[in-house]
């Protein structure tokens, strides 16, 4: 049976991926690229059998899912990919609306706990899938994937805030946005298709640590950026589900729980040995 396998359709999962594109590794399963909520809808509806998925909809639906081991797609601390312009400042959002694009149920969610734990504020959220044009026109807008990466270098910085930079300076942790994960009666009827997908996966991963340069090239490729941005971009990003990231996705959950976003904590640590286990 060849699983079907999600990936996500930014650049900012080819350190993961690029080894497949290249035709280095060889990817034992389907790939089917799209952005992260269409990724998280298809995995819960059963077109796919496992996928990266938000660290949101992970928690959401944990009883039917398995948390695999390995790999997230994380940050030490500023994300870059992540952001909410804004020409207000935070603490006085309050009463104003902000428009949240419907591509990340990680990111939407992240800015409503930083928003209303660290801030106090409860803005009004509307969800869109035009957040760029919103922030263009001087609305309060969460920005995900390349249009963010656009408003970090074209935007006065006073005016863009790195959400990833807004968590870290608050709880001293990691972020996690996107886990991977199969469907629960996948791994139990298919659990070394599971394994076989996720090895191919983490050796892809060692694949493009030594090739960086033809990551860089694809990804050049994919959206062109000025020299140097995308050695600095996916060097601030974190690929290893290990001990720090494992603690501040605990802390996302647990933090998600006190905004009543999801009723009761799930498991924060892979279900399954990981390759190096």
């Amino acid at each position: 049976m060849v699983l079907r396998s999600g990936r996500i359709r930014y650049t900012n999962d080819l350190p993961v991926y690029a080894a497949f594109d290249a035709g280095a590794i060889p990817y034992p399963g389907e790939l089917h690229a799209d952005v992260p909520t269409n990724l998280n809808r298809m995995l819960l509806a059963g077109e796919l059998d496992l996928s990266p998925i938000s660290a949101f909809a992970y928690a959401h639906d944990a009883e039917r899912l398995v948390l695999l081991p390995d790999l997230c797609i994380g940050a030490r601390s500023e994300v870059v990919s992540v952001v909410l312009v804004s020409r207000t400042p935070l603490a006085l959002l309050g009463k104003a609306t902000v428009y949240v694009s419907n591509e990340s149920a990680t990111g939407a969610n992240l800015l409503r706990v930083v928003l209303e734990r660290r801030y106090g504020v409860t803005p009004k959220y509307v969800t869109t899938g035009d957040a760029p044009r919103h922030a263009r026109e001087g609305r309060p807008a969460l920005l995900i994937g390349d249009s963010a990466i656009d408003a970090l270098l074209d935007l006065p910085g006073e005016q863009v805030y790195d959400l990833g930079t807004l968590w870290h300076d608050w709880k001293s942790a990691q972020t996690v946005f996107a886990v991977w994960a199969a469907r629960r009666e996948v791994f139990e009827s298919n659990p070394q298709g599971v394994r076989e997908c996720m090895h191919a996966l983490t050796d892809a991963y060692t694949w493009s640590r030594a090739h960086m340069n033809e990551v860089v090239g694809l990804a050049q490729r994919m959206k062109a950026r000025p020299d140097g941005f995308y050695e600095d971009y996916y060097g601030k990003l974190n690929f290893m589900f290990h001990s720090a990231a494992q603690h501040g996705l605990a802390t996302f959950f647990r933090e998600l729980v006190a905004i009543s976003a999801i009723a009761r904590l799930p498991q924060s640590s892979p279900e399954v040995l990981g390759v190096a286990s």
